[in-house]
C-alpha cells in the first residue's frame, strides 16, 4: 500500500486551505460537509468560496493575504489547492515541520495525505482512490461503486447503530454478537431496514438474538476452488464465504492476489504441499478441519483450480461428513479451463477435437505410469496436472505408445496470472526446450493437435 485509509473526525476542528478558487472551494465543501472549522488563505477568494464560509456564520475565517506559515499553529489538516508550484511547496514544507498532514492538490509527492473519491451513503463512507496517480480512474471507481451500493445501506447502518448497546448488552460475548448481526444481514430483516420498516426489521433481530447460542457459534468448513490465479475468476459465492470465514486454511496453488481478497482479520495457516519442498500430509489437514470446525470456527478450505478436480475435496468432506460437520463446496475454475483459455488454446474443437482427458501427471519413484495406450488417438486433447517433474516420461511414454512426435505440446507456467509463459513444443522437442529455458512451477501440460491454434489465436 502507497498510503494508508484512515477516517478523520474534523468536527470542530481547525483546516486550513491555501487557494481561493474552484479547486479550493470544492476540498472546502468536502471539509465542511465533514464538520470542519475552516481558515481559507488567498489574496483572492472566489464568490463560490465566499459563500460556503459565510454560509457558516462565524465559525469560518478567510484572510486574504499571501501565506503565512503561523496560519497553520492550529490545524490538524493543510490543503494546498493554488495552482502555484512554489507556494504549494513552501505549505507542504511548513506543514511536514509541525508534523500536520497536508495534501498538495495533484501533487502526490508533496502530499503526506491525499483525498480519496467518496461514496457517502452517510453514516457509511467508502473511499477509494488511486494512489494519487489517476484521479480519472478514481472517479470511474466510484461510479462503478455508486452504481451497486444501495442507497438504502444508509437506513441498514443507522438500525444498527441505534440498536448496538442494546445488542452488546444481551450478547456479551463479541463473537456470538457478530454471528447474529451475519445472520440478520442474512435474513428478510437487512431489506426490511434498508427501506425504512424498523419494526419488522426489528422482530427478525429478536428472532437471531434469542437462538440457541450453541447453534449460532456451530463451526462449519467452506470447502471453496480458488481458481487457476487470477483472483477475477473468483466465483461470487467464493467470495462472499472468504469474507465469512474467521481462519483460513490455503494450500500451495493459491495465488497471494486470491489470497489477498480473504476476510482481512482472519487466521491464515498454509497446509500446502511442495515437490521435493514443505508438505503437510492430507491425514493432518484432515484432521485439522474437523477439530477446528468442533470448536466453532468457521473455516475456509481454499484450494487452488477446483477441489474436486485432482484436488482431494473428496477426501476431506469424507472426513466431514463422517464427524457430522456442515459444509458447503464451491467449484472452482480448474486450471485447464483457466489456463487453456487465457493462452488461446481451445480444449475441444470440432476440426481438431472432440474429446477432452484430465490426468495426473505427477510422478511416483520417477515414472509416470499411466494407461498410455487410451492417449494415443490423435483427435483428443489430454491436459495433465502436476506433469512438469514427469514430462520427459509423459513425452517418451505417449511416443511408445502410438502418438506422433509432431503432436503439438504447452507447457503453461503460473496460468492466468501476470506472470503467465507459454512453452509451445511438440512430443519430440518440449522436454529439452523446457530444460533449457527453466520453467516455474505451477504448471499445466496440454497435449494435442489444438495447440496449434495458440499462434493464430493469441498472434
Amino acid at each position: 500500500m502507497d498510503f494508508l485509509p484512515l477516517y478523520f473526525n474534523l468536527q470542530g476542528k481547525t483546516c486550513v486551505v491555501i487557494g481561493g478558487g474552484e479547486i479550493a472551494f470544492r476540498k472546502a465543501e468536502l471539509l465542511v460537509s465533514a464538520g470542519a472549522r475552516l481558515i481559507v488563505i488567498a489574496p483572492e477568494i472566489c464568490s463560490d468560496l465566499r459563500k460556503l464560509l459565510k454560509e457558516g456564520g462565524n465559525q469560518h475565517q478567510m484572510l486574504e493575504q499571501k501565506f503565512d506559515s503561523d496560519t497553520l499553529k492550529d490545524a490538524v489538516l493543510v490543503v494546498s489547492a493554488t495552482g502555484n508550484s512554489s507556494v504549494n511547496a513552501e505549505v507542504a514544507s511548513a506543514a511536514k515541520k509541525r508534523s500536520i498532514p497536508v495534501n498538495v492538490v495533484d501533487n502526490a509527492e508533496l502530499s503526506s495525505v491525499i483525498f480519496p473519491t467518496i461514496i457517502d451513503r452517510s453514516p457509511i463512507i467508502i473511499a477509494a482512490s488511486t494512489g494519487g496517480k489517476s484521479p480519472v480512474l478514481a472517479r470511474k471507481i466510484r461510479e462503478i461503486l455508486e452504481g451497486i451500493i444501495p442507497q438504502g445501506y444508509s437506513k441498514l447502518a443507522t438500525f444498527l447503530g441505534e440498536r448496538r448497546a442494546d445488542l452488546k448488552r444481551r450478547i456479551p460475548d463479541i463473537e456470538t454478537r457478530r454471528r447474529v448481526t451475519e445472520a440478520f444481514l442474512d435474513s428478510p430483516g437487512e431489506q426490511q431496514a434498508m427501506i425504512g420498516n424498523d419494526e419488522v426489521a426489528t422482530r427478525y433481530l429478536n428472532e437471531e438474538i434469542e437462538r440457541d447460542p450453541e447453534e449460532v457459534c456451530a463451526g462449519e468448513v467452506y470447502l471453496v476452488g480458488a481458481g487457476p490465479g487470477d483472483p477475477d475468476l473468483l466465483t461470487l459465492k467464493a467470495l462472499q464465504l472468504m469474507q465469512k470465514a474467521d481462519l483460513i486454511l490455503y494450500d500451495n496453488l493459491v495465488s497471494d492476489a486470491v489470497l489477498a481478497r480473504t476476510r482481512r482479520d482472519a487466521r491464515r495457516e498454509y497446509v500446502g504441499k511442495k515437490g521435493g519442498g514443505e508438505f503437510t500430509p492430507q491425514e493432518t489437514i484432515n484432521e485439522k478441519l474437523v477439530r477446528l470446525a468442533k470448536a466453532g470456527h468457521r473455516v475456509l478450505r481454499l484450494k487452488g483450480g477446483d477441489p474436486f478436480i485432482f484436488g482431494r475435496g473428496g477426501e476431506e468432506i469424507e472426513s466431514l461428513a463422517s464427524q457430522g460437520i456442515s459444509f458447503t463446496v464451491v467449484p472452482g475454475i480448474t486450471a485447464a479451463s483457466g489456463c487453456a483459455a487465457y493462452a488461446g488454446i481451445p480444449l475441444t474443437h470440432r476440426d481438431y477435437s472432440q474429446s477432452v482427458r484430465f490426468v495426473t501427471g505427477h510422478p511416483k519413484n520417477g515414472i509416470v505410469d499411466l494407461v498410455w495406450q487410451e492417449f494415443v488417438h490423435k483427435n483428443q486433447t489430454i491436459v495433465f496436472y502436476m506433469g512438469l517433474r514427469g514430462l520427459a516420461s509423459i513425452c517418451t511414454q505417449m511416443i511408445d505408445h502410438g502418438r506422433d512426435p509432431s503432436t503439438p505440446v504447452a507447457v503453461i507456467s503460473k496460468g492466468t496470472t501476470p506472470d503467465q509463459k507459454i512453452v509451445i513444443g511438440d512430443l519430440a522437442t518440449i522436454s529439452g526446450i523446457i530444460a533449457r529455458e527453466a520453467v516455474p512451477a505451477p504448471t499445466l501440460i496440454i497435449v494435442g493437435e489444438i495447440v496449434a491454434l495458440h499462434d493464430s489465436l493469441m498472434g
